[in-house]
């Protein structure tokens, strides 16, 4: 039975913890109308609130990945006005797939480019077939990327590819990605599936909370100072060990505040009874 989610032109399945996302536009290489990246919103915030999805497998139809924006309906986006607009709409759309708590993977054949590319950058595990090809050809259609193939680029490869990827425009092999950092892992035409499959079969052997914490601390730290990231490092290490069992801490409320709260006792009282007032002025007087 087809999934809620599924329409013409994207197809969505669970199968069990393993969700599935199919861009289905195959006669134009899977470019992003609005109704199809309207879809893929919806499709997210279903995956991020989902509890029994773990991993998410992005793939297109057609022996294509994405292409990136349906270029064909720029000229109904009005005004620069609404084409800012659409612009925020996408990065929210790439932040949402980058954000989810489960392990995301792109599997990609046939060409990634434009906001095809930008997808991948947003998951966290990219396999390609060899002759998938990729690249940001902006340049050549006059226009500059909007959700990730400046921004999200330049955190993965740096400044200097980031300018000679979007600049000059060329698209390049899968193999060129990986060793570029940009995608994980580029395989023999017609192993991508099973190369697919076997990455979830590995991570399924995993402590998915510990999965869970691994890409929260190092998405976050990746954008903040040393110190800020090692602050992630330390909380998600005791993390750990509460979800490991190892919770107690003997200064700890235990949830006896909470408690406190609720049934507003006698510890509730003790508490906030000292604090209510605690060095609060009058009105209308300084500290002393």
């Amino acid at each position: 039975m087809a999934h809620a989610l599924t329409t013409p032109d994207m197809t969505f399945e669970e199968h069990g913890p393993l969700a599935r996302i199919t861009l289905n536009r195959p006669e134009h290489y899977n470019a992003l109308s609005r109704e199809l990246s309207d879809t893929l919103v919806r499709t997210f915030e279903y995956v991020r609130d989902s509890m029994s999805i773990k991993w998410l497998v992005i793939a297109g139809a057609g022996g294509n990945f994405c292409v990136g924006d349906d270029i064909t309906e720029f000229p109904d986006w009005h005004d620069a006005n609404y084409a800012m607009h659409r612009c925020r709409y996408y990065q929210n759309m790439a932040n949402q797939l980058e954000e989810l708590d489960k392990i995301t993977i792109a599997a990609v054949e046939g060409y990634a480019v434009g906001g095809g590319l930008e997808i991948t950058m947003a998951c966290d595990f990219v396999v390609a077939a060899e002759s998938a090809r990729w690249g940001m050809p902006e340049v050549d259609v006059g226009i500059t990327p909007g959700w990730g193939g400046t921004t999200r680029m330049s955190r993965l490869i740096g400044r200097r590819l980031t300018k000679e990827i979007n600049l000059i425009g060329a698209l390049h092999p899968a193999r060129r990605a990986v060793e570029l950092t940009l995608w994980n892992r580029a395989v023999p035409d017609g192993e991508l599936e099973s190369e697919v499959q076997k990455l979830v079969d590995v991570l399924a052997t995993k402590h998915q909370q510990g999965l869970r914490q691994l890409k929260f601390i190092i998405n976050r730290g990746v954008e903040a100072d040393l110190y800020t990231a090692q602050g992630f490092e330390a909380l998600s290490a005791s993390l750990t060990f509460a979800v490991n069992g190892m919770w107690e801490v003997d200064d700890a409320d235990k949830g006896a505040g909470i408690r406190g709260f609720i049934e507003k006792n006698e510890l509730w009282h003790a508490r906030r009874g000292p604090a209510m007032d605690f060095w609060v002025d009058e009105v209308g007087t300084a500290a002393s």
